[in-house]
């Protein structure tokens, strides 16, 4: 995932835009990134990937899914939520 990339896609927010934050503000828990631009707090699947970037000591290292991969794994992610209702 390259850092234009959407990171969290229900509100469009950017891999870039993530690890600035955390960068910039420094959250002392991972539920605070739900204050960059609401990443995490729409359909979830974000959240794990939001984890591994807290959790790295150097984000811009972090390895994640390519862009398609990323969208298409949401894509059974969300189906899968929705047949369990």
């Amino acid at each position: 995932m390259k850092p234009d990339d959407n990171l969290c896609l229900c509100f469009h927010v950017p891999r870039r835009k993530v690890e600035q934050f955390i960068r910039v503000e420094k959250p002392r828990r991972v539920s605070e990134l739900s204050q960059c631009f609401g990443a995490g707090t729409g359909c979830g699947w974000c959240r794990p990937f939001l984890q591994r970037l807290f959790d790295s000591t150097d984000p811009n290292a972090e390895s994640l899914p390519a862009p398609e991969q990323y969208q298409n794994d949401r894509k059974e992610y969300r189906r899968k939520q929705a047949e369990e209702g």
